[in-house]
């Protein structure tokens, strides 16, 4: 099973959510996306809406003949009585939402009493406008829609409407006057929820692009929101993306802070053809979007509906396990705005440490540790043969020279001693490896002054002892070449078992041993590793640099662990 990490550091697999200078949020991943089942998907196409915040209605847009070219799609909704019940077989809106024109894009206001859609039915400003049902209780039927009036609509296209949770912002996209691309993101905003809508507002360069920028969805918090590109056969669609039209994320401090340059949902999440529409649900625990991937025969793979869950990453200290170290962890910063251990209410947190946090962490404590964030697992846990297995990315290691297996011997499990003649392991790097950031774990013991642990081939030493003391050192740095060290206090060849771990958060090289801070020194960048990985080895493999001990547990990460 596979997720996906965001860095807003790093835009590959990846998230650290930090606000320049200001508040950082919580490290957090995308599941694998998996198809709706049937009945929601079908045999045509079909665009995600939204759902309600009860999660006992979806509701979502089909074409009437079943083709992705029609021009005439209506909105249906799928109900359930209860949270993990299955969908019903869906129905149409009622006829005072649908009209004999192209309905869709609809949105349910928290209360779930307006819907608001798009809609190219006559009487409007433009070719496609956005209209307003509303409904008395969630029992009743939908009065007849109203249009949104000239404050909203004009003679261009306004779609995908996305109403904010408290009713005071309206997001849409248009390709009216004064945008920067063929369709940007506008937002309309009001005092109150009687109060008419203002003038509505391009939300600038830093989110819009040159391209289609399309189908915002605004989550719970107000302050995340994701959009895709325009599902268009031609494009253009916004650079540095990964196919078509891809899924996009942008962040802002508070509601009354801008929004951040936008980053890329990365691999799994976004493939080489159409992700469009994400949508956070209410409780911010799943991403749903419509895409033209491959859907494993239930649907069309035309369009369809897919969702992925939206997960906290709770393994702060990265060893493995979810137990009383996090607690501890956690409480260290309690009150503070950290960017590991805020994990709630929603997984990118809300900028504090607190009660909520503490109430996720509770769900996750003691039960096995999903974590794909986790790149590289050696284990060193073999009895035999040259290979050591990569239980995460499946990269199996080469074991090189004459190091044997030691069964019983390891920290956790087995571990693999090394001679300090010629042995060492060689290891493919992670895919991104260094390109934002990471952390890298292992267990020693033993060893002398002047050894290494891991380094990457071509590059600097990651993780070495100090020739002197033996005490932790590395040389990770911004060029491949060359190092300065960045020197510790802790000796590691004392004969005792020590975890050590090189973190580079985005600004800094942190040495940590022992759940312990060692060192730390700002770096604004790194060089990512042009070839494999050696462990208990140097650069360049030169005698004396040779790991002569044991090396435990081999763990690299995407992101940042605390130690």
């Amino acid at each position: 099973m596979r997720a996906q990490r965001i860095s807003w550091i790093l835009t590959s697999t990846a998230i650290v959510i930090l606000s320049g200078g200001g508040t950082a949020n919580a490290d957090f991943v995308f599941g694998e996306p998996a198809i709706l089942d049937e009945p929601v998907n079908y045999t045509g196409p079909g665009y995600f809406n939204c759902i309600s915040t009860d999660g006992l209605e979806l509701y979502f847009d089909r074409p009437i003949d079943g083709r992705i070219t029609s021009a005439n799609w209506d909105i249906y909704v799928s109900t359930r009585a209860e949270p993990d019940d299955p969908w019903s077989v869906p129905v149409r809106v009622a006829a005072t939402v649908n009209s004999a024109h192209a309905d869709s894009s609809a949105c349910l206001s928290r209360d779930e009493l307006e819907l608001y859609f798009a809609s190219t039915r006559p009487n409007g400003f433009g070719g496609c406008d956005i209209w307003v049902a509303t409904r008395v209780s969630t029992n009743d039927e939908w009065e007849e829609a109203v249009s949104l009036g000239p404050s909203i609509n004009t003679s261009d296209t306004e779609s995908l409407p996305w109403i904010a949770p408290d009713g005071l912002e309206l997001y849409f996209h248009s390709n009216r006057p004064g945008g920067y691309g063929g369709r940007d993101i506008w937002v309309a905003t009001r005092s109150s929820t009687s109060d008419p809508w203002g003038e509505p507002e391009n939300l600038g360069p830093v989110v819009n692009s040159s391209a289609d920028d399309a189908c915002p969805c605004l989550s719970r918090d107000g302050l995340v929101l994701v959009f895709s590109g325009w599902d268009s056969v031609s494009g253009p669609w916004r650079p540095g993306g990964l196919g078509r039209s891809d899924m996009w994320m942008t962040r802002r401090k508070s509601t009354a802070d801008p929004w951040e340059p936008p980053v890329n949902l990365g691999p799994d999440m976004n493939t080489s053809e159409y992700e469009v529409a994400p949508r956070i649900s209410p409780n911010g625990s799943v991403l749903y979007f419509t895409s033209s991937r491959p859907d494993n025969g239930i649907g069309t793979s035309i369009r369809d509906i897919w969702q992925a869950p939206i997960l906290p990453v709770v393994d702060f200290n990265g060893d493995g396990r979810v137990n009383g170290t996090e607690v501890v962890l956690l409480t260290q910063h309690w009150g503070e705005s950290d960017s590991v251990c805020d994990i709630g209410p929603y997984a990118w947190g809300d900028g504090i440490v607190d009660e909520q946090d503490l109430f996720v962490l509770a769900e996750y404590l003691e039960k096995d540790v999903y974590d794909p964030t986790l790149i590289a697992h050696w284990a060193l846990d073999e009895t035999e043969g040259m290979a050591a297995a990569d239980s995460v990315g499946g990269d199996d290691a080469m074991v090189m020279g004459n190091a044997t297996w030691q069964p019983q011997g390891g920290k956790i499990g087995g571990a693999l001693a090394f001679d300090g003649v010629d042995d060492f392991v060689l290891a493919d790097s992670p895919v991104g490896l260094g390109n934002g950031p990471f952390s890298v774990c292992v267990w020693i013991k033993d060893g002398a002054p002047g050894q290494a642990i891991v380094s990457p081939q071509g590059g600097v030493g990651w993780l070495y002892t100090n020739p002197i003391d033996g005490s932790l050192m590395t040389d990770l740095s911004a060029s491949a070449g060359a190092g300065t060290p960045l020197f510790s206090d802790v000796v590691v060849t004392d004969g005792q078992w020590h975890r050590v771990v090189l973190v580079w958060d985005g600004t800094s090289r942190i040495l940590c041993v022992d759940e312990e801070e060692a060192a730390r020194e700002p770096l604004s960048e790194v060089s990512a590793p042009a070839g494999k990985l050696i462990i208990g080895g140097s650069v360049s493999l030169e005698q004396g640099s040779l790991w002569s001990g044991l090396i435990d547990d081999v763990r690299i990460y995407n992101r940042v662990v605390k130690p």
